[in-house]
């Protein structure tokens, strides 16, 4: 007679064992009809499965994380049993959830079409309507094989092939259609319907170039129409906002197949990237930082020491002369911690406080390249803390104080932050590993933060805080960081004087607000939709005139800018005023100053804005005082 306990701590008793499902109805027909999948004991299950045993249970539906897992998982053998109806010489392969949907390669003669996309979408919703309930069965891998391979699915009886001989599968049938997986899976196909498929992509057997090419066929999926919508409309929005198409219209910079995933930064590009820059090295002063210029290639000897060699292997550009391995710099660390250790430190010299805008490569694969987003050569807001233990919960408190008020100024006021623990592969005992993620743990706590704990996704040389911000469309993107690390300062020979007179090795904070500025870059690009805010834009203001008349106060007007220390501009073209308008308009110029006749007597401007509003005509004066409350409101 199992006794159930729910999440809420009430208990049920059944005389016989019971069914998830049956659970479900019998706390509430309408749980029951949202039920996908229960959790007994932290173990995900269908709602077929029956509960011999005490255990605690909790009913997943579309609202719960797990329930949206599975309602992309099933989605995606929705979508083969579609294709497999379709079109039956296709051959499934994997299928697994990914973010914001899934996807299913399949092995078929001729390429799908944008045509067949919508059929086999089609095809679905009519699979859905039918309701076809989702069957668990269980099978011994040899027989599995050999049941796969008499279907003609060669790719998954070689995927089943790969697993023990002795283990027995888990199957899921629904109607003419059965897959290998582990599951759970929703009920019946009628719990799905909110989807749409994407686009299809090649993708080599098991990600290797040297297999056979398969097709990709990416779909989303999401709990209701509603969500769907949504997500539809956020991709639309993203479309709009994409950097790369923003930065080749606005000139901002470009990329070329002489030096993928690196940066060509035109003229007001570098002028956003200088600022953005410029703006962290003020702060930085002002935080009591030391800024330092460390080497762009090390020897490889230091790079095994730092443990880098081993954690990044493929992805460090090596270079050789003169019989000597060396590094293009992957990280910045083992640089700073090189100057640490020039002269002898004494405790009274700690915290120590050294920034860097440090120059990185790495040799990313050439398919995760993604304009600013993903490159191979990138600058980090990088520094590095040498602390005591004492020292390293003001520090890392400091440190949030900073990083909220950089997010403020540069207009983002949501932040998500997550603390991430030690990863399997690893440098460092578990005492020191400890003793780190407390420290940590400990200073967000003091601030009093909403924080996630990230379990095993912390760097290999210490835990971490990372900082998330979310973007005016949902967009989340991880950009500030600060580590702890009491592994690598020892491993480079970093030492100080204590109060007793022995030599102690410093904790080292690595510490990062914008992380990539290129990437950070991109992002405020897309936030704003190339619409920079003042303080930002390469160009605040163009002054326009109508004739050849106004040339003259034109440049005059903009020398006044200028010597104010505004990024000022005129456009003396013999064009029509409104041509003027309209292109300086679409290169995102925020102040649009044009000058006629009346304007020059008056010596004013009449004032318009990028977004189409009319402000009427200003003194110079006024005009300044404006321009200068604007981006004294925005970090400068």
């Amino acid at each position: 007679m199992p006794e159930i306990t729910l999440p809420d701590g009430s208990r049920r008793q059944y005389e016989q064992p019971v069914s998830i499902a049956a659970i479900a109805a019998d706390i509430g027909a309408g749980l029951a009809r949202a039920a996908l999948a229960g959790r007994v004991d932290e173990r995900l299950v269908d709602t077929s499965f029956v509960v011999e045993e005490d255990a605690s249970v909790s009913i997943i539906t579309a609202r719960d994380e797990e329930g949206l897992e599975i309602i992309r998982h099933s989605t995606a053998h929705l979508l083969a049993q579609a294709v497999k109806q379709l079109f039956p010489g296709a051959q499934v392969t994997i299928g697994p959830v990914i973010e914001d949907g899934f996807y299913y390669d399949f092995a078929f003669e001729r390429g799908f079409t944008e045509d067949d996309l919508r059929a086999i979408e089609q095809r679905m919703a009519e699979l859905v309507k039918a309701d076809h309930p989702v069957h668990r069965r269980e099978m011994p891998r040899d027989e599995a094989v050999e049941f796969f391979r008499s279907q003609g699915e060669q790719y998954k009886a070689r995927i089943i092939e790969d697993i023990p001989a002795d283990q027995t599968l888990s199957l899921y049938e629904q109607g003419d259609f059965i897959d290998l997986c582990r599951g759970p899976h929703v009920p019946s196909t009628g719990k799905l319907g909110s989807f749409r498929l994407m686009k299809v992509a090649g993708a080599y057997w098991r990600g290797d170039s040297d297999n056979e090419m398969l097709q990709r066929i990416y779909g989303t999926a999401w709990p209701d129409k509603k969500a769907l919508k949504a997500y539809l409309h956020r991709l639309e929005e993203a479309e709009k906002r994409d950097h790369r198409k923003l930065g080749k219209r606005l000139e901002l910079f470009h990329f070329q197949e002489e030096a993928p995933g690196m940066v060509f930064w035109h003229d007001p590009g570098w002028r956003v990237y200088q600022i953005v820059e410029n703006y962290v090295r003020g702060l930085l002063r002002e935080h009591g930082y030391q800024e330092i210029r460390t080497p762009q290639v090390l020897d490889r000897s230091l790079w095994e020491r730092s443990g880098h060699w081993d954690k990044y292997g493929d992805l460090i550009f090596a270079t050789a002369s003169e019989n000597r391995e060396y590094a293009i710099k992957p990280m910045n660390c083992p640089g700073h911690v090189q100057v640490f250790n020039q002269g002898l430190k004494s405790y009274r010299d700690l915290p120590l406080r050294l920034a860097e805008f440090g120059s990185c490569h790495r040799n990313e694969p050439s398919g995760t390249l993604h304009g600013l987003m993903r490159v191979r050569n990138f600058v980090q807001d990088d520094a590095h803390i040498f602390c005591t233990e004492d020292q390293i919960q003001d520090e890392v408190l400091a440190f949030i104080d900073l990083v909220f008020r950089i997010y403020k100024d540069f207009g983002f006021h949501e932040v998500e932050v997550k603390l991430s623990t030690r990863p399997p592969k690893r440098v460092g005992s578990d005492e020191i590993w400890d003793k780190a993620e407390k420290a940590l743990e400990d200073a967000l706590n003091a601030k009093g933060l909403d924080w996630q704990l990230d379990p095993g996704e912390g760097a290999f040389y210490g835990p971490k805080i990372d900082f998330f911000l979310k973007d005016s469309i949902g967009r989340v993107w991880q950009c500030g960081t600060m580590q702890a690390d009491f592994s690598m300062p020892g491993r480079l020979g970093a030492s100080y004087v204590a109060a007793d007179g022995s030599r102690q090795v410093p904790v080292m904070l690595h510490r990062a607000a914008l992380g990539s500025l290129e990437r950070f870059i991109g992002i405020l690009i897309e936030e704003h939709s190339g619409n920079l805010p003042l303080w930002l834009a390469p160009r605040q203001a163009v002054v326009l005139n109508i004739t050849d008349h106004q040339a003259e106060y034109a440049r005059e007007v903009e020398k006044v800018l200028k010597k104010q220390g505004f990024r000022a501009a005129s456009d003396l073209r013999n064009e029509k005023i409104g041509f003027k308008i309209r292109q300086h308009t679409l290169q995102r110029v925020p102040y649009l100053l044009v000058v006629g006749d009346r304007e020059m007597e008056e010596q004013k401007v009449a004032v318009r804005t990028r977004g189409g509003e009319d402000l009427g005509s200003m003194s110079l004066d006024d005009l300044v005082s404006r321009l200068a409350a604007e981006t004294a409101s925005h970090g400068v």
